[in-house]
């Protein structure tokens, strides 16, 4: 407990101190200020690695900002500083920093019932067991609602049924979440992107619009407003000395563990750092930080197909990433995670925490008809199967061996921590009849 509140302290000394010297671009218009990334000391040769491994990626848009300054900025085929691109559950963040200025308005308490902005009957449950579930639970994804039927999108109530009390499983579960715009509107009387008109935009220039997509609500903008978000999570909800969400006890607990469920996990932030995680449909606890490459202090924004703000308080740092879905093999954190390996050769030198390290496992026969043997593995250790299409597998290592005879053939990538904690990955070839 003490080394956490020393590196929170530490990481205070160093955000207070760079916010003296932090650019904030004006409000209106496209001037930003840039730095020549040479002039930081980055090793500018590699470079061009960085931008094809993006290019090659399927990525539209990239954005570093060292201290609010451009450092990088690229587009990629016909996108443009001008064009606009979804942030999927990238957007779950957005709407987590607007329910901590509706608290502080005093328009809402995230400890009330969700049905007192909601009405009650929002979900199939119980009168008592629906009285349960408050605006917190629906930030922390603990709502205890059931998301075994697969209708994760479905916000009606007879989609949101019980399965588990609030506050004793974590699930990403998108319906829940999606309801928290519901009760943004109940609380403050606006619909979504008036609400954000008026709490952003004026005073950050962070501009973008909510659109409707089946049950979702999507938000949609330029790359900058990306990166503007970024920088305002970066200052702790300050822009350029103006208070933007001015409850600083709401923003820590939104950029920190929220739950013991999933360390990783704030207030729809993902938190990097942590000694273990959960993934969206993996109920077992994976060791090691998110992202072992990236900065220890980092929180990120994520969604679908490769929406990604990182935001790095100790350094500075504030990564964007727009596009389209990679190819081959994609599960957001691994993706992250591969662009900050790249960006941590650009920068020289490794942001990384320096005691856990990504490796080259020893996985063997590869190819395979089915059973593995992992290198140095834990007997009965657990095992991420991350397939080519993203799904990912909770498995566990029986004596050291992995048995995929009843996947289906193709390429996957087992992640695992060995017996001195560091995280190995290796990509295998599975061969054979399969299911």
């Amino acid at each position: 407990m003490s080394r956490t509140l020393s590196l929170l302290a530490a990481i205070a000394l160093i955000t207070t101190a760079r916010a003296q010297d932090t650019y904030y671009p004006p409000t209106v218009g496209t001037t930003w200020d840039t730095i020549d990334p040479a002039s930081l000391g980055w090793c500018t040769d590699e470079l061009p690695a960085l931008l094809d491994f993006l290019e090659s990626s399927n990525s539209k848009a990239f954005i570093v900002l060292k201290d609010g300054r451009i450092v990088i900025e690229e587009y990629f085929g016909t996108f443009t500083a001008d064009s606009s691109w979804y942030w999927a559950s990238a957007g779950k963040s957005l709407t987590a920093f607007l329910v901590g200025i509706a608290q502080h308005q005093g328009q809402l308490d995230i400890d009330e019932p969700s049905s007192t902005y909601l009405g009650e009957g929002w979900t199939s449950c119980t009168p008592e067991q629906e009285a349960a579930i408050t605006i917190r639970n629906q930030l922390t994804m603990t709502t205890g609602l059931d998301d075994s039927s697969g209708q994760f999108e479905c916000t009606d109530p007879e989609c949101l049924t019980y399965l588990t009390d609030p506050g004793t499983r974590w699930s990403y579960y998108n319906a829940p979440y999606t309801l928290l715009d519901g009760v943004l509107t109940g609380a403050t009387g606006q619909n979504l992107n008036s609400y954000i008109f008026t709490n952003l935009t004026a005073a950050t220039g962070i501009s973008g619009l909510f659109v409707q997509v089946e049950y979702n609500n999507v938000f949609f903008s330029k790359a900058r407003s990306m990166a503007r978000f970024g920088l305002l999570a970066m200052d702790q909800g300050n822009w350029n000395g103006t208070p933007i969400l001015t409850d600083t006890d709401y923003f820590t607990a939104m950029t920190t563990s929220s739950q013991a469920l999933n360390p990783a996990y704030g207030y729809l932030w993902w938190l990097n750092g942590q000694e273990s995680y959960l993934l969206p449909g993996v109920e077992l606890q994976l060791p090691g930080p998110l992202m072992p490459d990236a900065p220890l202090d980092a929180y990120s924004a994520m969604g679908k197909n490769g929406q990604i703000i990182n935001v790095s308080p100790s350094t500075g740092l504030v990564v964007v990433r727009m596009g389209n879905l990679p190819d081959g093999l994609f599960v957001p954190n691994v993706y992250n995670n591969e662009i900050w390996q790249y960006l941590n050769a650009v920068i020289c030198t490794a942001t990384a925490v320096p005691s856990i390290a990504s490796v080259a496992a020893a996985v063997s026969p590869n190819p395979t008809i089915g059973p593995v043997r992992l290198a140095d593995a834990p007997e009965h250790g657990p095992v991420e199967l991350l397939s080519s299409d993203g799904r990912v597998t909770a498995l566990t290592v029986r004596n050291g061996t992995l048995d995929l005879g009843s996947y289906t053939p193709g390429l996957y990538t087992i992640r695992y921590a060995n017996l001195e904690g560091r995280i190995r990955s290796e990509r295998i070839l599975l061969v054979g009849p399969g299911r």
